[in-house]
């Protein structure tokens, strides 16, 4: 039950934010792109030297995902969030390698992956910059530039935030990669760049090849936000949204709705 206790104040992730989670979308009773969330679950996991095996294998989180996905009566959309931390005591470093999860399971609105009508307006985040380092590959729980860009969002009557690493170049928005389109040719962030190995950035890449779109990973900045013709951000729960405005500049959305198209193609098989 969401209400039920699950751990107490001891607890390494609410100390430490000594964890990790994965956000999955539901299509169709199906959770999507489960590998990929696992390979990147063990990317993080050895990240933060949580030893693999114990109590938590892949193949029984499958397996529980799929259970509750039925149990919740989940048939059409819906989202999981599933979340690891270290469960043994100890100050910074545990005392053992325990290791525990907890997985949610709640209905989704939209089955399938559906683009926002009017497009979002977005500014940039310069209060606090990201580091690039392994840590910004993966989903840790500690998120505070996050929730401050979120902050910062809401006094400012944003849809989004871009994020800025700290070299001053473009990283990603507070809960998605961010992609530019222009003639055929993609650019988005490279993952030295210090944005997150999103499980959609994944999708997105591989469908913008097989539809024949030139893919540059690299460094982005803000003059060629304002070359762009498109802008448009990706996340494993949305899928993909458009971006209608950064600051003065307006942006068109014809691209963007093909490669949704082939996402929902992709997800639908």
């Amino acid at each position: 039950m969401e209400d039920e206790p699950i751990f107490t104040v001891k607890n390494r992730g609410f100390r430490y934010g000594d964890a990790l989670f994965e956000s999955i979308r539901v299509v169709n009773g199906k959770a999507c792109f489960l590998e990929d969330h696992f390979k990147r679950l063990k990317k993080g996991m050895e990240t933060l030297k949580m030893k693999p095996g114990g109590n938590i294998s892949f193949n029984d989180l499958k397996e529980q995902i799929e259970k509750l996905i039925e149990k919740n009566h989940l048939i059409k959309g819906g989202r999981i969030r599933l979340s690891v931390f270290r469960s043994a005591e100890g100050l910074y470093a545990p005392i053992n390698q325990r290791k525990s999860y907890v997985i949610e399971a709640k209905p989704f609105d939209d089955n399938k992956y559906v683009m926002n009508e009017k497009g979002l307006i977005i500014d940039t985040f310069n209060e606090l910059r990201r580091s690039r380092n392994p840590l910004s590959q993966i989903k840790t729980t500690n998120s505070i530039p996050n929730v401050l860009a979120g902050i910062y969002q809401t006094e400012n009557d944003l849809d989004e935030c871009i994020m800025l690493n700290d070299l001053g170049r473009i990283v990603e928005t507070i809960s998605s990669n961010i992609f530019l389109y222009k003639n055929h040719n993609i650019y988005t962030p490279a993952l030295d760049e210090g944005c997150m190995d999103g499980v959609m950035r994944k999708q997105i890449l591989t469908i913008a090849k097989e539809m024949n779109i030139n893919v540059f990973e690299g460094m982005l900045n803000g003059s060629m936000l304002l070359q762009a013709d498109e802008m448009f951000l990706t996340n494993a729960i949305r899928g993909i949204q458009w971006v209608g405005a950064y600051r003065q500049k307006r942006y068109f959305n014809k691209a963007t709705k093909e490669i949704l198209d082939r996402l929902n193609e992709l997800v639908s098989v």
